[in-house]
Formats: structure tokens, sequence, C-alpha cells
């Protein structure tokens, strides 16, 4: 049998990821990020690679090297390339954060643009044709300046000072702590950016520097200029844009409502810092704006807030900007139920180019501003990171499935070309093929099924049903962490499906599970297992469920409602649903999404006596968004009902002190596939147990 980079789980680990997409202004180049494995392998390194994207004859070539790394990129107007990293600048500190750095189009090594004490956190936007570039930097709430951050940061750190005061919820996000400090927006021009002859030196020695204040803010880089004093969460933004002469951001900023908050369409005047609304509605999210090339035309994205009563649509709404307003603004397409993932102008501003998911897919179309709807990719692809060439009109993007990781593309008109790559596309040991069913109540449930190559009639495969994330979200693209091709590696078929509550099939089939998670989306999940094992290429008989998040919060409502699996993994998932909204880092939406009725009656916990499938619960201690005393508390209700006298138990709990709702560092990715495996071996194919080396 051949082999494949998914027959090791170290040789998987070790493959090149291509991770982000920038486009040169002439397009004919464009620069993607490449991760690899690190020297101790506990790590990815990140950098910068330029490819031909143009179809041309232009050479892939690696653009920039350091221990620290590099992301994030963004082409200035004169085509110097902006990005985010870490690396000393010969007068920064080993420890100091990312900065924003650029690298000379004409040739020469890159140059740090910022010395910010707290570091850079994002580009946000780049002027089309000024040297204006926006960044999002964070500042403590009592600085007033810059150079207020430096002296208050260096106070705590000589302090050893940790302690954060909370004003207004949240207090945390996702794997970190909030504050001390709040983002800010700030506007730079590259044109203040000045050569010193000689190294560049700071006002005070190494004997004095203990004492005395941090050095003044370095004169030959451009100062930034604050857009958001005192912000709070504010410029926690959701999508900024800038006008192409760089005179005027628009920034959808927070809002707070309560423990929520809403985001409003604000135009900042970068020259005087005034804001003025644009957009505000309350209970509505007015978000991720768009300008056009010509600095009149925007576009955006309007959702009313849901509700447990129903879901809302995303809709894509557009206008003129006319100063310090928005005029003929109006949805576009309103009979297009798809929701966008990504939205860019083409050349003329007459259109939209738009992503969006769409039936196990993820498309690109275009929009014009006469609502007319056009599909221009019909491939079983998923698109992202889109620009579009405003020299030719074509698209340059990233596409993926779940036969092909993400890899750089170029679409003219109905043609897609692949582009050369320094991250080759690997060997797969799968097939793919789309399978779909009849749920009771007459939706069509679809997905995608991944098979061995030797799977036969005469050679069944056991099945894993593998359950999506989100849970708005869709099995339509390729998963580093998620990789069903470790699994068919393995010898078993992976089926993985979209029920109710998925993306790309309309409102209406989100619908059918809002407010009732154990409802539709489990007879969804129930419906298409039942069409797969039909097969005579799958073994009914050797079945397992997984998933994670909200695919966990479905394995342990599977748990408690058939016993038709061998093994069930659940990977950061809800367990007590009326008492996890009080917990997760965004405790307003969950609660606005459910009846209190629903939070009960859909809660996994409430039917732990009724499980007899074993079960290997995962959690990570970094986990905000599911926290981990859900896994504490499915894990102690587990031992409570199925516990022998002596502790020993069918069930498992492989915990990661230092991991997040992901489990991200390459060597815990290994140990989480090597148990996850081992435990299915077990259960699904008879096997003896076989403890992990790595896990002690």
């Amino acid at each position: 049998m051949r082999t494949t980079p998914f027959h090791s789980l170290d040789d998987y680990v070790a493959l090149p990821r291509t991770e982000s997409l920038a486009l040169s202004p002439d397009g004919r180049r464009a620069v993607v990020v490449v991760a690899t494995l690190n020297q101790d392998g506990t790590g990815h390194d990140r950098a910068l690679w330029e490819v031909p994207a143009d179809g041309g004859e232009g050479r892939v070539r690696r653009l920039t090297r350091s221990a620290k790394g590099e992301s994030a990129p963004v082409y200035t107007k004169d085509g110097d390339l902006l990005f985010l990293s870490a690396r000393p600048d010969g007068t920064a500190a080993d420890d100091d954060p990312a900065q924003l750095w650029l690298l000379p189009a004409g040739g020469g090594d890159a140059r740090p643009v910022t010395r910010l004490a707290g570091g850079v956190s994002s580009i946000e936007a780049v002027a089309e044709a000024s040297d204006v570039v926006i960044i999002s930097a964070p500042l403590l709430p009592s600085a007033d300046t810059i150079d207020d951050d430096a002296r208050l940061r260096a106070d705590r750190k000589e302090h050893r000072v940790a302690a954060i005061l909370h004003e207004r919820y949240p207090v945390r996000y996702w794997d970190h702590d909030l504050g001390p400090d709040e983002p800010h927006l700030f506007a730079l021009r590259l044109g203040e950016l000045t050569e010193p002859v000689g190294a560049p030196r700071d006002d005070q020695t190494d004997a004095d520097a203990k004492d005395a204040a941090p050095a003044p803010y370095p004169a030959f880089l451009p100062r930034p200029v604050d857009l958001t004093p005192h912000p709070g969460t504010s410029a926690a933004t959701v999508g900024v844009a800038i006008t192409p002469d760089g005179s005027t951001v628009v920034a959808a900023m927070q809002e707070r409502e309560g423990r929520d908050e809403r985001a409003r369409l604000v135009a900042i005047d970068v020259a005087t810092g005034a804001h003025t609304v644009l957009r505000d509605e309350p209970g509505v999210d007015n978000e991720f704006p768009v300008i056009g090339h010509d600095g009149v035309w925007m576009a955006w994205l309007r959702a009313v807030k849901s509700t447990a009563a129903a879901p809302t649509d995303q809709e894509l709404w557009l206008g003129r900007l006319d100063g310090a307003a928005i005029t003929e603004e109006r949805r576009l397409a309103s009979d297009w139920d798809r929701w966008p993932t990504g939205i860019a102008f083409t050349p003329g501003d007459d259109a939209l180019i738009v992503t969006a998911d769409q039936d196990g897919r993820g498309p690109v179309f275009r929009i014009g501003r006469d609502d007319t709807v056009s599909q221009l990719t019909g491939d079983d692809f998923t698109y992202s990171g889109i620009a579009v060439d405003r020299t030719t009109g074509d698209v340059v993007a990233l596409r993926a499935n779940w036969m092909t990781p993400p890899h750089p593309v170029r679409i003219a008109g109905d043609e897609v070309a692949v582009l050369p790559a320094p991250a080759p596309l690997p060997d797969v040991p799968a097939t793919m093929t789309e399978v779909d069913a009849v749920a009771e109540d007459g939706a069509r449930v679809r997905g995608w099924l991944l098979l061995p190559e030797d799977a036969s009639a005469q050679n069944p495969a056991p099945l894993l049903l593998w359950i999506h994330g989100g849970p708005l979200n869709s099995w339509n693209a390729w998963s580093w962490r998620w990789n069903p091709q470790l699994a068919v590696a393995r010898g078993y078929a992976v089926l993985l499906p979209d029920p109710a509550l998925s993306t790309g099939y309309g409102l209406e089939f989100i619908a059918r599970g809002w407010n009732s998670w154990g409802g539709k989306p489990y007879t969804d999940l129930m419906a298409i297992t039942d069409a797969v094992v039909a097969r005579d290429d799958i073994d009914q008989t050797r079945t397992a469920a997984m998933g994670g998040s909200f695919g966990g919060y479905m394995a342990n409502w599977v748990a408690g409602h058939t016993d038709r699996f061998r093994a069930i993994v659940t990977h950061a998932s809800l367990w007590a649903l009326d008492q996890f909204a009080g917990t997760t880092d965004h405790s307003g939406y969950w609660q606005r999404i459910f009846t209190p009725e629903a939070m009960v009656g859909n809660s996994p916990h409430r039917f732990v006596r009724d499980i007899r499938t074993p079960m290997l619960v995962v959690h990570g201690d970094r986990d905000y968004r599911v926290p981990i005393g859900e896994g504490l508390r499915l894990w102690s209700d587990l031992n409570e009902h199925f516990a022998a006298e002596d502790g020993t138990s069918p069930h498992k709990f492989l915990y990661f002190p230092d991991e997040n709702h992901w489990v991200l560092k390459p060597q815990h990715a290994v140990v989480w596939y090597q148990t996850v495996f081992a435990f299915l071996d077990q259960h699904v194919r008879g096997g003896e147990w076989v403890r992990p080396d790595r896990v002690g």
C-alpha cells in the first residue's frame, strides 16, 4: 500500500502550510505566508514568499527570514511590503512585541516602522493612493500618549504587577485575559519614515535605564496619531476601511449594550481625528466596511441580532460616502440567501466580488450594483483571501477543499489557474464523494464522505461521523486542526455532514435547528449516517462519532440518545448548556439565542444516565469559549455514574493545561491524534488499548 504524509503524524505536522495572501498593486506579484515546523517541533516559523500572480515567467522566492517570523503582509501604493514581526531591530529586546515593518519594493533589508511599547496588533487598512496606514495597537487606559504608555508599562514591569482592574464586561476572550491595555486605532504616514545615518541611539544608557523614564519615541520613525483616544472597548473593531486618498477611515466600532455590544459604522477624519457616526442601530451590527477605488462607494454587512425566536440574515449593503454621511444606501441582492465571507470591489466599482458558503463549497460571486448575481466558480472548492487585480479585474485568492490544502489561484473569467507556490500540495490517501439524505421533515441533508482508496464491498471501512463546530459553519474546506485525511490513512471512512444550523443552505435551513440544538441537528446527523452505512463499502457494525465545540456538544447529545456507535470523542464540548452561558467569554450572545427552557431542554448533562458508549473527553484549560468547567463536570458526571469501585471507567479524559479551544502546538496535536486513534482502535476495531508514550 502506498504511503502519504498522513500515514505518519510526525510527517503530517511537518507539512508546510500556506496561510494568507496579499496582491501587489500592479497584480503581477502576490505574497503568501508559509508556516513551517520549527527545529524543536513545538511551533511554526512563518516567512513571506513571493509568487508570480499574473501567469508569467516569474519565480517563487523567499522574501523574509527571521527567528521570530513574519505575518499579515499588505502592499503599499508604491509596491513596498508591510508586515508584522517581533524580530529584533538592533535596539529591541528579544522578548519585545511585534512591530510594523517595511520591505522596500526596490530592494534592501526590511526595516521597522514602529516602536510602540505594547507592540502592533494588526494592520487594519492601507490607503490605495496615499502613504497613510492604519494600525491597531494597545495602550494602557491611563495613558494619554504613546510615551505615557511606555512609562506606565515600564513601571508595571519593574514592580512585577500583573493585576488587571476591570470596569466593564467582558474580562477575557478566546484564550487570553483582556486588559490591562485597550485597543486603539493609529494613523501613520510612511512618508515621514527617514533613514538615520549610523545606528540610531536611545537617549539613556544601560547604567541608568532602570530608574530613568523610557527613551522618547524615535524621531526617525513616523509618529503614530491616535484616532481613538481612551476608547474603552470600542476600538476592538469589526472591520476597518480607508478612502484611497487616506483622508477618511470608516471603522466598525463597538458600542456597549449591557453585557453585549453592537457594531456601528464611524467615519474618522485622519487629519483632525473627528468622529462622525455613519450608521448606528440598536440591536443591529453594521460591520466589515469596504470602500471602492473611487472613494465614493462603500459596502458593508448588516445583521439584526438574532434572538431565541429566529436567526437573522447577513445582509450585504451598499451606499455612497458623501462627506460625513452615507447616501443612497440600500440592501444589495436581497433575494440572494447567502452569507458573505469576503468582499472586494471590482476595478470600476460597478460590482462586488464576494465569497460565501454554498452547498458544501465556498464559491466566488460577482454582485452588480444592479443586484445581478453571477457565480464565477463552479468547482468543489472554497475560496478565501480574495484580492482583485486592478488592471485586469481578475481575482487572486486561496482555494481549498478536503483533498487540497489552501493554495494560491487566479480566476480569469470562468477559468481558474493554479499559481506556483512554495508549499507543494501533499499527496492524500482519500477519495472524496458527495453524499446526501432526506431528513425526517423532508429537508435535504448533505455532506462529504472521505474513503480509503481500498474501501470496497469486499473490504468495507469502519466509519467516523465527524461533526463540525460553530454551529454556524460548513464542512467545506481544509482544516489543519481537524484533518480527516489522518483517519483515512488509518483505514477509516470519514463522514463530514452539514446538519441543520449549517451555513450555505439558506436561512430556513439554519432556522430548522434554532433554539433546538438537540432536535433537527441530531436527527439530520442520524439520517445521513443511516444513508452512508447502507453503502456496501462501509462497515455499519464499526462506527464512531466525534466532534469539537458545537460538534462536541452534539457528540455529548448523541451519547445520551443512541448506543449505535462503539466510541465517541468529545472535544471542547458544552455539557451543562443551562449553566455554560455565564462562564463563557461572551455570555450575552448565548443567553440571547436561547430561551431559558431551551437551555435546559437541550442540555446534554440531563441524559448522562442513558450513556452506553465509551467516551474520550478532551479539553484545554485555556479554553475561554467553552471553559474547562464543562469538561471537568462531564468527566465528574461520567465517573459518578459509570466508574467501578476501584475507580476504573470505560471513559478517558485527555487534558491540555496550556491549550485553548483548539490544540495548536504541534507536539500536542500529535498526542491528540495518537490518543484519539488509540481510543477508536480499541473500541471500534477491538484492539488492545495502547497508551501514547508521551502522555507519561
